[in-house]
């Protein structure tokens, strides 16, 4: 007996150490995704900025880095980069100033955010803290911050995305708002290949902005990510359609709808798989125009690079999202 116990021990050991009892990669994402609310949280105690806007702000600035420059700053625990002269003050004559009161003489932008006794442009805790305070110059509440904002980056589109991602922020009191759906049931009947760049005749010669998926009258479209409702309505091209902006800073397009899901409204906030529409054949005349194609949903992506937005493939995103979504479904 003692023999069998022994083997079953070894066999439970064997299978623990085998076993890997976490994802480290999962992990390592959840970490740093505490570390920068924590540090959201404590930045707007003392500004007075709330932790949204500040979580939303240092996203739109990882947003637009990531398509500016090569390097990858999602490892990065903030996103937001100041100008190197500004920090120390233009007057200045050391840019490499770290000295809290020289640089408060030349009215530089940076200040002590963690109480080390120096301005560090590399320190996160400093960084924030220097954006928050000028920030909070324009006062408390929604309008004075969207104001504050313009000044900021003088486009209103910038505007509108920020405060899009702090009211998702605030909706679901995190910012890991990165999971993904397919846009129609994966149980339903449908199909799609790569269309995307293909030539388009009807009200002018121009490129095919998306991917066309088939499916049959009345498939629910399901919105593919987290996200705010920025346009619904009608397009003579798109028929009706719902754009939705996601906190990566993509703008996920759906066309030719036959109608819209209850209580979906420009402003909803909106999580991956939640039906937002039926598919339909609109568009290609005016208002209430059906039938001239088969029933598909056009599927789009757009990304905004801080200055215009732009068009891209979605095609690879949409297999991926599928195959994540038949896995689940088994």
């Amino acid at each position: 007996m003692s023999y069998l116990y022994r083997t079953l021990f070894l066999s439970l050991l064997l299978f623990c150490l085998s076993t890997p009892l976490v994802d480290k990669n999962s992990l390592a994402k959840q970490s740093i995704f505490d570390e920068r609310k924590a540090l959201y949280l404590k930045t707007a105690a003392v500004t007075g900025v709330p932790w949204t806007i500040l979580a939303a702000c240092d996203q739109y600035e990882r947003n637009i880095h990531r398509l500016r420059t090569t390097t990858n700053t999602n490892e990065d625990l903030i996103g937001i980069k100041m100008d190197e002269h500004l920090w120390v003050g233009l007057l200045n004559p050391n840019p490499k100033d770290t000295n809290p009161k020289s640089i408060a003489f030349f009215q530089g932008q940076g200040k002590d955010g963690n109480g080390d006794g120096i301005i560090d442009i590399h320190s996160p805790e400093d960084v924030l803290y220097s954006y928050a305070s000028i920030l909070s110059l324009g006062g408390p509440g929604l309008d004075n911050e969207k104001i504050a904002l313009w000044k900021m980056y003088h486009r209103g589109k910038t505007v509108e995305m920020i405060t899009e991602y702090a009211k998702l922020y605030q909706h679901f009191n995190t910012t890991q708002l990165e999971d993904h759906a397919f846009p129609v049931p994966v149980h339903m009947n449908y199909d799609y290949q790569s269309t995307w760049g293909a030539r388009r005749g009807w009200g002018g010669l121009r490129i095919h902005e998306g991917t066309d998926i088939f499916a049959d009258y009345g498939t629910p479209v399901l919105a593919t990510s987290y996200g705010v409702i920025e346009m619904m309505g009608w397009n003579k091209y798109g028929g009706w359609r719902v754009g939705l902006r996601d906190p990566q800073n993509n703008y996920h397009y759906f066309g030719h709808l036959r109608g819209y899901a209850n209580n979906i409204h420009e402003g909803s906030v909106i999580k991956p798989g939640q039906v937002i529409g039926y598919v339909g054949s609109s568009g290609y005349g005016p208002e209430g125009t059906q039938g001239k194609f088969p029933p598909h949903l056009h599927y789009g992506m757009y990304r905004d690079n801080g200055r215009t937005e732009f068009s891209f493939d979605p095609y690879p995103y949409l297999r991926t999202w599928e195959t994540k979504s038949l896995q689940q479904h088994k």
